[in-house]
């Protein structure tokens, strides 16, 4: 049985080298990690493609809900065809209805934008899933959609806690790749391939010291302490053990 790949969320060249160095077989690439995740701008997705692995870009125009208007998926439409031409290897994208469904049009508008692009790519759907009133249910609406995979925690706070409900998505969504992902740690990775998943996705992060010499004020709506003030890298320890914990066990 084929080894289920490792997916490293960054923020940056830097970590996607990390991710490199230590392992990973790909990187999905976002900006705020700390709200979620946001699109990238072109010019990083075209640092990040250069450090060499396949860079999967999460499309996101905002934070909070899932429940985009039409001048917004219009947005993210048009962000998936940039990010695409600035080499992004997939996009990583979703919508929910008010009422806590997937919104088959938006999502399916977003994956003709990147298939329309002239080059193959993937396409994931993003924890949207998990916020929708069926999981399981929406994973079944994957396969016509024509999507590659999706990210999930099976509907859990962490995929550690979603283990049944990921394995039943495996199950519901044939030929879409289930990820699991959100508060993976390295240790939990044999429990959650013994469901079946194709890859486990991990943000492998840790706060940036602060580099500041000055006086601290805050700026922000996150700036809740100087401490707390920063952004986070990618640790490699972080990558490297969750590498470790993918490798085949050989009997003694």
């Amino acid at each position: 049985m084929r080894r289920p790949a490792l997916e490293i969320a960054v923020t940056s060249p830097a970590g996607a080298r990390t991710a490199l160095d230590h392992g990973a077989d790909r990187v999905e690439l976002c900006t705020g990690l700390e709200l979620g995740g946001l699109t990238p701008s072109a010019a990083l997705v075209e640092a990040v493609a250069a450090v060499g692995l396949p860079v999967q870009v999460l499309v996101r125009c905002r934070p909070g809900d899932f429940v985009h208007d039409a001048e917004e998926t219009a947005l993210m439409a048009a962000e998936v065809r940039s990010v695409i031409a600035s080499g992004a290897s997939g996009v990583v994208i979703g919508a929910l209805t008010a009422d806590g469904c997937l919104h088959t049009e938006a999502v399916a508008r977003l994956a003709a934008a990147a298939h329309d692009t002239g080059r193959p790519v993937e396409v994931t759907l993003h924890r949207a899933i998990d916020l929708s009133s069926d999981p399981v249910a929406t994973a079944a609406l994957l396969p016509a959609l024509g999507l590659t995979r999706v990210l999930t925690s099976g509907g859990a706070p962490a995929a550690g806690q979603g283990l049944d409900r990921l394995a039943a998505m495996v199950e519901a969504a044939p030929g879409v790749q289930v990820m699991a992902g959100g508060g993976v740690r390295p240790a939990d990775i044999p429990a959650l391939t013994a469901t079946g998943v194709a890859a486990v996705h991990l943000s492998a992060k840790r706060r940036a010291e602060p580099r500041r010499g000055a006086a601290w004020i805050p700026l922000g709506a996150s700036s809740a302490s100087a401490d707390q003030d920063t952004h986070f890298v990618t640790d490699p320890a972080v990558v490297a053990e969750a590498r470790r914990m993918l490798e085949p066990r050989t009997a003694a």
